[in-house]
Order: structure tokens, then sequence, then C-alpha cells
């Protein structure tokens, strides 16, 4: 019998953005992102590459505010996107770490695909928050997109970044750890039968 594909494609329209995301999880980290946000565009082609989870994102809304909402909306419907994908979790190895460097900084993240939603973020420097990278995405915002995706996917996730001076090295080694992890804890395990949890459900 066929393993069922995990795939999803979820659109999200308010009054202050609009998005449409297609994503499959067994995919090679092919991806087409157009959020009008470059940063983010950058961060979500790594997420895609490095969890190996093909990615098409088309996003708008109002930048000229400020990248908050569409940046938010888009993670929020990645997140929904990977809770629908992932279907029962049958076979899946739920759990991921990953331990990435990018020159100077150096970022961990651990992922349980527990369907309970908690996020830990800790380690990035004084002042990240406040920092522009790119002239337009705040630092603030990597925390912010991890909290959507965890609490709309049902993940839970620990980021922590042990090194780093420079934001954009910082935030990329993020979100390619998270990537990583995320690739682990959804690969089909052969030697797992069913659901991996004692509770018969995730």
């Amino acid at each position: 019998m066929a393993k069922a594909k995990r795939v999803a494609t979820v659109s999200r329209k308010t009054s202050e953005s609009t998005v449409k995301l297609t994503l499959n999880l067994d995919g090679t980290g092919v991806s087409k992102i157009n959020t009008t946000v470059p940063f983010f565009d950058h961060m979500l082609t790594a997420f895609a590459k490095h969890s190996l989870t093909d990615l098409t994102v088309e996003s708008k809304g109002d930048t000229h505010i400020d990248v908050h909402h569409t940046v938010e909306d888009t993670a929020i419907v990645l997140g929904q996107a990977i809770r629908e994908a992932l279907g029962d979790k049958s076979g899946i190895s739920r759990f991921g770490d990953a331990l990435v460097p990018l020159d100077e900084a150096l970022a961990q993240a651990v992922v349980d695909i527990s369907g309970r939603p908690f996020l830990v973020h800790t380690g990035e420097p004084a002042g990240f928050e406040h920092h522009l990278i790119g002239g337009h995405f705040t630092g603030s915002m990597v925390r912010h997109v991890f909290e959507a995706i965890t609490f709309n996917a049902g993940l839970t996730v620990h980021v922590n970044v042990l090194a780093g001076r420079d934001p954009h090295h910082i935030a990329e080694a993020e979100f390619k750890a998270f990537a990583r992890a995320f690739r682990q804890a959804k690969a089909i395990d052969p030697l797992v039968s069913g659901v991996p949890s004692t509770k018969g459900a995730l």
C-alpha cells in the first residue's frame, strides 16, 4: 500500500496580508519564495534547502507600514501547512537535533513533533532584536517566526544561539539549525511502526 503524500497547500487572507503556500515534506529542497521581504525570502529558501522540503510561497502585504504582518502571517501559514502535511504522523522519527555554524555564529536546534506547541528560544546577543538585517528585517522577527511556526505546526522547539556577532549570520544559523533538526524529525523511519508515542497519538 502506497504511503500518502505528505503535501499541503494553505492560503490566508486578511486586511494586512495575502499568503499562499504549498509544501512537500518529502521533497528535495526546491523552493520558489516571494514574500516581498528579501531577507525572509533568504531564510525560507535556506529552510527549504536544509530541511529537504519543497516549498512555494507567494505573499504580499502592508510592508509600507512594516514587514511584521507579512512575515508573521507567512510563518503562521507555514506552520499550518506543516501540521496538515504531517497527517497522523505515523512512521516519523519524531525527534531531531542539529548544531549549525555560520562563520563566527553557532546555533543549536532541537525539534519534537509532539503535537504540543512549545518554544524555548535563547542566546541571541543583547541588541540583536533591534538590529535591521538587510535594512528591513528586525532581529526580533526571528523569534516571532519560530513562535508562529511552532504554535501552528504543533511542534516543541528549542533554539539556542551559542555564539555569534554578525546579525545576518546569527539569524541564518538559527534557521538552518531549525531546518536540519526538522529534517530529522519529519523523516520516515522504517523501524517505526505507527505513531511514535506511548499515547498512540501526537
